[in-house]
């Protein structure tokens, strides 16, 4: 039996890998010169940048592929706990750090506002119980799938203040506007808004802590190596540069991969590892994305820098003065912010950067909507927001002291990663639906086709797109007997 995997990310890494531990023969094309998907690398005079994600969180998800590969997570990667998790710094100059340990977070919070403490501790506790619920419903399937539905699953947990808007809800067990902002930068974590999405997102806060955040030395993108390493060991075979231009299908029944260019790769089962609303097109079934519907993308400058800034924590996130402001312009007027918070990550790997150098990651959050057009004139002064707000966490001139200076914008994240603007994490989570009915990995009406990635269900983030493989590959077994 044969498996094409049409598009080389982490979920289609990991799902060609189950598959390929399953007995299938599998082949995995991808358009970029590199697999990785939107976990990618640049490199340049001898700074290396990962393109993507920055830290991993749930290392347990990552852990069981290896194991469930017959391999150990330790010989082939080495995880780094992050401790402080990231350095907050707002308008006002006020500074909060916060520490891995949720203790150690709680006791910080006591000392800004000696009330809010027993507000986070609450919501630590709602994210628990959605984790813990998570475990046994979402994280295993699609939630349209689950036996018993989740309604009746729900009904089990108290969880009263879950259901309401994610802001409010914090709003509610928060008094100080600083520890208010910074359980609203979360949802950033899946490209959404904490005005508009439902409360169960405290469950990315608690897994933060929980399982505390981790840099992998050398680097993220030594995640993809380690699996491109493993599947090419055990038989898959990779393509680059090989895009996908149609599925081809009869009678309701997948029959090959057809690649830009020529070539036809012929499949009983096809994994569409990208952007959902590309499937259709991929099927002869053109669909634009619903306006307004699009999770964020990033504005993102590389920059490599001779010296490493002095007290530069490895992760630092500089407020804007006016957070609901900002995400009016993202998601209402379509627009890069005026007043952007910007986000840096600050690796201090050795194997990343010249001796006494350093490859910064600096990020403002972007509109990913395929309206928003990125001239000349629009990149330049969005670079030029995010560098004056970066000086104002003591980060020195860039334009003067930058030996490496890349851009990457939504427009540039389209092209690549064929994601209609450049939406990061595919649709946003907005309102029930979005969160929890995500397009579910086995295709509707065509037998063979299954979907995996973080546009699909359960979402985007490393370990979420991760469980998409396994829940995809999981699929195939059940369908086919492997």
């Amino acid at each position: 039996m044969r498996a094409v995997i049409a598009g080389g990310g982490l979920a289609g890494l990991a799902a060609a890998l189950r598959l390929r531990a399953a007995g299938w023969d599998v082949t995995v094309c991808d358009n970029g010169a590199a697999p990785g998907g939107k976990m990618n690398r640049w490199s340049a005079r001898g700074y290396t940048f990962d393109t993507g994600p920055t830290l991993l969180t749930m290392p347990h998800v990552l852990a069981r592929l290896f194991a469930d590969l017959g391999e150990r997570l330790e010989e082939h990667l080495e995880l780094v706990p992050l401790d402080p998790h990231a350095q907050y710094v707002f308008p006002d100059g006020c500074r909060i750090t916060v520490p891995a340990g949720l203790e150690e977070w709680i006791e910080t919070a006591r000392r800004v506002e000696l009330r809010d403490a027993e507000g986070i501790r609450s919501l630590h506790r709602i994210g628990e119980r959605i984790y813990r619920l998570s475990e046994h419903t979402f994280f295993r399937s699609h939630p349209l799938s689950l036996r018993p539905p989740p309604a009746a699953a729900l009904r089990c947990f108290p969880l009263r203040h879950a259901w309401g808007g994610y802001a409010k809800t914090v709003e509610r067990f928060l008094r100080d506007p600083h520890l208010r902002q910074i359980y609203n930068r979360y949802p950033t974590y899946v490209g959404s808004s904490p005005y508009r999405c439902p409360a169960t997102l405290l469950v990315i806060p608690y897994i933060e802590h929980a399982f505390g955040a981790w840099r992998v030395r050398g680097g993220m993108y030594r995640i993809v190596e380690a699996l491109v390493g493993l599947a090419r060991a055990r038989g898959v075979e990779i393509l680059s540069g090989a895009q996908a231009e149609f599925i081809e299908h009869e009678r309701g029944r997948v029959r090959a991969v057809g690649l830009a260019g020529g070539g036809r790769l012929a499949a009983d089962v096809v994994v569409w590892n990208g952007d959902a609303a590309g499937l259709a097109a991929l099927l002869g079934r053109p669909v634009a994305p619903e306006p307004g519907s699009r999770s964020l993308s990033g504005f993102v400058l590389l920059a490599g820098l001779r010296a490493r800034p002095a007290g530069l924590q490895a992760h630092t996130v500089i407020f804007s003065a006016d957070y609901r402001g900002e995400f009016a312009d993202l998601f209402e007027r379509r627009r890069f912010p005026r007043d952007p918070t910007v986000y840096i990550h600050a690796p201090a790997d050795a194997a990343l950067a010249p001796p006494g150098g350093e490859a910064l990651f600096i990020m403002a959050n972007a509109p990913g909507e395929p309206s928003v057009r990125w001239d000349e004139a629009a990149v330049r002064e969005a670079r030029r927001r995010i560098v004056r707000r970066a000086q104002e966490a003591g980060l020195p001139d860039l334009d003067a002291e930058a030996e490496v200076s890349e851009l990457w914008h939504p427009g540039r994240f389209e092209a690549r990663y064929l994601a209609p603007g450049g939406a990061i994490y595919g649709g946003n989570s907005h309102g029930w639906r979005r969160a929890f009915l995500r397009p579910p990995n086995r295709a509707r009406g065509y037998r063979g086709l299954y979907c995996a990635g973080g546009s699909f269900h359960p979402g985007g983030g490393v370990p979420m797109v991760l469980l998409s493989a396994e829940i995809t590959a999981r699929m195939v077994a059940e369908d086919w007997g492997s």
